[in-house]
């Protein structure tokens, strides 16, 4: 086989290769997933608020890396919404919160239909504090090699373990509230598509 030739097919199998990593690549589609969280106030009146902004990707490795834009944090009252940004969560140094695990790489191959149920533990990342977080997650495999995974139960973050007490105290104090509960309960939605 001559030199051009050999050159041709290496130049063929490394384009190949490299279009079957991309391909294998999935991104959070954020159209097909939520972030919510619940506070408690008082005691006893809870709410649901979400996150609107955030981005995703699981490689073919199993490797999952998440990041929420504090920014899009919504309360559905805007004044709320920007104390929790400024007193809470200190967005001026820390803008985004994290998470990334590393799971079974066959779970990132499920046929469409084909369902799993696994716990995925790593570590979460919020104002500068990283946390050792687990989520129980229900995986469905989607067309087109799509997965979607949504939390059986809510996981409950703890303010504590995230060095967050003094912005709960803060929140409590501005707003005048009896008390803000340190454990607020997380759960998804996260649809990952090619």
């Amino acid at each position: 086989m001559s030199k051009p030739t050999l050159m041709v097919l290496f130049t063929s199998i490394a384009i190949s290769l490299s279009s079957f990593s991309s391909v294998a690549a999935l991104t959070l589609d954020k159209s097909q997933s939520s972030v919510n969280f619940v506070s408690t106030k008082n005691q006893h009146i809870s709410e649901q608020h979400t996150f609107d902004n955030y981005s995703g990707q699981l490689d073919d490795q199993g490797k999952l890396t998440i990041t929420i834009d504090i920014m899009s944090v919504n309360t559905l009252i805007p004044i709320r919404n920007e104390r929790m940004q400024k007193m809470f969560f200190n967005m001026s140094e820390y803008s985004v919160a994290t998470f990334t695990a590393q799971i079974d790489p066959a779970l990132t191959k499920l046929q469409a239909g084909e369902l799993k149920r696994t716990t995925i533990t790593g570590e979460m990342t919020i104002a500068g504090n990283t946390a050792p977080v687990s989520f129980d997650v229900a995986l469905i495999g989607l067309k087109n090699g799509s997965i979607n995974a949504t939390t059986v139960k809510p996981t409950i973050i703890s303010t504590t373990a995230f060095n967050l007490d003094d912005g709960v105290s803060a929140l409590q104090q501005v707003a005048m509230l009896q008390s803000i509960s340190k454990a607020v309960p997380l759960s998804f939605s996260a649809t990952f598509s090619q």
